[in-house]
């Protein structure tokens, strides 16, 4: 096998096992939490959200990238074609929306309040599933294209202006139809992330302002809870920021071509799907909640396997 097939199946399985494993851990960790608990505070639910979208974005784009790396063949047809990448669409601009929301959320959560969030605040657990379901609308309604555009594999040469996944193809017939779809794209994910920068910058500026009065702080941003969520958060937005530019400088580097090499389709396939593999470690290491349930669940099993 090529050296260069064999580096990249192996970063695609390392990269694919740790993120499915990982954000399986932590759905698991929330069902255990919601059956004690009954009720997730809103972090928690857009938490658990961003995770469920990572788990899909990975699912749908991950898993047949590295068989089809590994020379698996006609994977899916034309209908499980679309089916694919229209799901996998949704979950990657889910991805970006919920991490934006959850920058938000922590924004007006920790900000003083003042005659402007006085009324916001007490309202803001209500507005979290009227959000999710508003983006979910938005989303499913600004990718509708892609399963027109999504077909399988064809023998023979790829035809201009066709993005070539290994599994799928995504053809946009003429240049128009192919930077209309890219600018689309951009333009929504630009957007969220610009809010999602401004959100966490002021949210920067109220931790530096309280930084050296530890007094102030804890009146003003409330307990050292909301300053590690608050910092978990900065994090995570930091996390996206770096691939999301990545991905995004190859992405414009592909509408600047006709015919995409499939070595550059996977390169932005690994980088687009790292804030989706690395985040639930972060969401681990950093929420306490997540680490007991998930100690406490390793010793259970422990204790189940000793005692056999």
């Amino acid at each position: 096998m090529d050296l260069c097939v064999t580096i990249k199946g192996v970063s695609f399985i390392l990269q694919m096992g740790m993120g499915i494993l990982g954000n399986t851990v932590v759905l698991l960790a929330y069902t255990n939490i919601v059956s004690s608990e009954t009720k997730l505070l809103p972090v928690d639910m857009i938490l658990c959200h961003l995770v469920f979208a990572n788990l899909m974005l990975l699912l749908t784009r991950c898993v047949p990238q590295t068989m089809t790396v590994f020379g698996l063949r006609n994977l899916l047809n034309d209908p499980g074609c679309k089916v694919v990448i229209y799901a996998y669409r949704i979950s990657r601009a889910l991805s970006v929306c919920i991490t934006c929301m959850l920058s938000v959320f922590q924004m007006v959560t920790i900000a003083p309040t003042g005659p402007r969030l006085s009324r916001l605040k007490p309202a803001l657990p209500s507005l979290v599933l009227p959000t999710f379901a508003g983006l979910w609308l938005l989303n499913m309604a600004i990718c509708i294209a892609a399963p027109f555009f999504s077909t399988a594999p064809r023998n023979g040469t790829v035809p201009a202006f066709t993005l070539n996944l290994g599994f799928c193809h995504v053809d946009f017939r003429d240049n128009l139809s192919y930077v209309i779809n890219g600018v689309a794209v951009s333009g929504r994910d630009f957007g969220f992330v610009a809010l999602m920068v401004g959100s966490s910058c002021y949210v920067l500026l109220l931790l530096h302002r309280h930084s050296k009065q530890v007094k102030g702080l804890r009146r003003s941003l409330g307990s050292g809870t909301e300053t590690r969520a608050a910092k978990t958060v900065l994090t995570l937005v930091v996390l996206y920021v770096v691939f999301f530019g990545i991905d995004n400088m190859i992405w414009i580097y592909m509408l600047t071509v006709s015919k995409v090499s499939l070595v550059v389709a996977d390169m932005r396939v690994f980088f687009s799907s790292c804030y989706a593999s690395l985040s639930p470690y972060f969401i681990i290491s950093s929420n306490k909640k997540v680490k007991e349930k998930i100690v406490c669940s390793a010793e259970h099993d422990q204790l189940s396997v000793e005692s056999q």
